[in-house]
């Protein structure tokens, strides 16, 4: 047989499996009464890598329990999926098997970055982890229907973007939204920060994530910040953001506050004194005080 005699090939054949049947990969134990699955691919994104999420979950738990789904911070540039910030590097336990202990199953997905993709791919595909999880809730031993979502920085920007738009994408309604220091009103930036921000650079990272620098196309930046998504039937939300943050400027938190105010849906904005973004300057102690406070938050919108 030629090869012009040969059968055409299946190129379907080619296609990667289905994220929603691929077996999950074997646990491990990083902690007592932690089960931990590393790399869980969850989704394939057309022309990209397949996107992985680490899903920490308690041992031995009696029933389904509450979802926290973690965004990871990097200025949408960079970051890992498990990183909750330099100040909980060297907890241990971590942070995230602090959650499962205290009984909740935390997921932390990867998501494309503005190298790879312009927004609103970065929400996409938090949503689309959003409803993975759904999918093999009952395999995983998650109950779905009680999931808060958590970000830091540009984390907490795609958190809230996500929370406020679950409709949009098909993800699902999550019951809270805890947001660290994140942007909230890219078109504000320029009036918010005391330093300096030129909403016309086209390399700052605002430009890199929407593909245009947030001054010359309105629509595009509005359409990225969640203060202009915000509805009446938003979920809870809980907001902590350092006073001195010279990165992220805390009027940026307080805009969201205001929004969700005005929509009638219930905000706590905590703006902690003298800490810099990430906690930079706030001592041990109060670094411990914002987890804790997000951990009951999240406890309370889970019940």
């Amino acid at each position: 047989m030629t090869r012009s005699d040969a059968p055409p090939f299946p190129f379907e054949l080619l296609a990667p499996p289905d994220p929603a049947v691929l077996p999950l990969p074997g646990a491990s134990f990083p902690a007592p009464g932690v089960e931990l699955l590393r790399g869980v691919v969850y989704d394939v994104p057309a022309g990209c890598r397949p996107l992985a999420l680490d899903l920490w979950l308690p041992r031995e738990a009696e029933g389904p329990v509450p979802l926290v789904v973690f965004a990871h911070g990097g200025a949408w540039r960079t970051g890992l999926r498990d990183d909750l910030g330099p100040r909980f590097r060297d907890w241990r336990p971590g942070p995230f098997a602090r959650l499962a202990q205290a009984g909740f199953a935390v997921a932390c997905p990867d998501y494309r970055l503005t190298g790879e993709a312009r927004f609103p791919a970065q929400r996409d595909d938090l949503a689309a982890a959003l409803r993975w999880l759904r999918g093999r809730a009952d395999e995983l031993g998650v109950d779905a229907s009680r999931t808060v979502l958590w970000g830091a920085s540009a984390g907490a920007h795609l958190a809230a973007h996500t929370a406020l738009t679950t409709r949009e994408t098909g993800a699902g309604p999550v019951r809270g939204c805890v947001g660290w220091y994140g942007p909230s009103d890219l078109g504000a930036l320029a009036e918010d920060h005391t330093g300096g921000y030129d909403a016309a650079d086209p390399s700052s990272f605002e430009a890199l994530l929407i593909g245009a620098p947030p001054a010359a196309d309105e629509e595009r930046t509005r359409a990225a910040s969640p203060v202009a998504q915000v509805t009446g039937d938003a979920p809870a939300f809980l907001l902590l953001h350092g006073g001195a943050d010279t990165i992220v400027p805390a009027r940026q938190s307080v805009r969201l506050a205001d929004a969700l105010r005005g929509a009638g849906v219930p905000v706590d904005l905590r703006l902690v004194d003298g800490a810099d973004h990430l906690w930079v300057g706030l001592s041990d102690e109060g670094v411990a005080e914002c987890f804790d406070r997000s951990v009951e938050f999240i406890r309370a919108c889970t019940r």
